[in-house]
This record gives C-alpha cells, sequence and structure tokens, in this order.
C-alpha cells in the first residue's frame, strides 16, 4: 500500500506564490523584512506537514509463537484537520495480539505518521491505522486509542484551549473479548 507524497511531487513555487496571495489576502504584507521570506516558509511547512516520510514495512516471523499484548504508546501524532488546514497534535497508544508475523516496533510510529501526515480527521485516522495493522500482519487483534489536541477547537471558533479528544479503534479479540479489550485499555492509561 503505497500512500506517500514525495518532496518532488510538491510545488514549492506554485504554494508559495498561492501563500503570499492568501496573507495579503487577508492583509498581511509580504514586502516588510520580517515577512518577505513567509510565504515560502509557509509552503515549506505546509509541505513538511503534510508529507510522511517513505518507510518499508518490516515484519519478522513470529518464531517464538508470542501471543500476548505488544502496545506501543505514546507515539507522536502530528496531523492537519482536513476543515480548517490546523494542526492537531497529540498520542497514539497501538497494540495488537500477534499471530504468525511480528511488526518492528519503530513500524508502529511510522504507520501512524503514514496516515496523520494529509488533511485529516481523528476519526478516521484512529481507523486506518487500526485497518493497515490489521491487513498487513493478520494478527489476532488490534487496538489504537489516539489522544490529540485540534488547533480549529482551542484558537479558533469555541476557543476551548487544553481540551483532548480521544478515539479508539478496535478489532479482533481486542473488541471482542471483554478481559483482553480492558487488559489494551488498562495499558495505554498513563
Amino acid at each position: 500500500m503505497t500512500l506517500t507524497t514525495t518532496r518532488a511531487d510538491v510545488g514549492i513555487d506554485a504554494a508559495e506564490d498561492a501563500a503570499r496571495t492568501f496573507l495579503e489576502a487577508l492583509g498581511i504584507p509580504c514586502d516588510t523584512p520580517g515577512t518577505e521570506q513567509s510565504p515560502r516558509r509557509m509552503a515549506q511547512a505546509y509541505a513538511a506537514m503534510l508529507t510522511p516520510r517513505p518507510f518499508a514495512m518490516t515484519t519478522f516471523p513470529n518464531d517464538e509463537g508470542y501471543d500476548e499484548l505488544v502496545v506501543v504508546r505514546s507515539i507522536p501524532v502530528q496531523s492537519m484537520c482536513e476543515h480548517h488546514l490546523l494542526p492537531f497534535v497529540g498520542v497514539a497508544h497501538v497494540g495488537y495480539l500477534p499471530a504468525g508475523r511480528i511488526l518492528g516496533l519503530s513500524k508502529f510510529a511510522r504507520v501512524v505518521e503514514m496516515f496523520a501526515r494529509r488533511p485529516q480527521v481523528q476519526e478516521r485516522l484512529t481507523r486506518q491505522v487500526a485497518d493497515w495493522i490489521d491487513a498487513e500482519l493478520a494478527p489476532r487483534g488490534v487496538g489504537v486509542v489516539i489522544e490529540a489536541e485540534h488547533l480549529c477547537m482551542t484558537m479558533r471558533g469555541v476557543r476551548a484551549g487544553g481540551t483532548v479528544t480521544t478515539t479508539s479503534a478496535l478489532s479482533g479479540a481486542l473488541r471482542d473479548s471483554p478481559a483482553t479489550r480492558a487488559e489494551f485499555l488498562a495499558a495505554v492509561r498513563p
């Protein structure tokens, strides 16, 4: 599954021109010493926020037959609200019950980034991470919990600073077994 955009695909010059037009339309001059490079910086910043790093998934045979819960906590999440194009940031907690293959631990963060670095809604992001792990590993169960603060909620509109939204996606034994679900949810709590 290829979901990445490379930096070569990004038209920084066109984005800079559009950023200049956008800023000037809002009454922000782009000809002062402090703002003359702002349209370029803005284009580069958005390109960085919307472009995941490519990676190759690394899985290993589960030769030891490990069958207990694996949880990676506090994976940084940095994404962009698709409605306002403002960032949302937080953490993801990802767990699974291995079957025939196990995932290289660094790949959990890569998978979160792969789906987060695009215009997104948190609910979809949570489900995409869970579905991807489920499809790629075929584990006995997957759980994903994401906790994030949305700047579209804290800096505009209701301006409710510090508000955190929590979403979850569970499948297999992590959804169907009350005891396994409880174990996962306890493992992701601080």
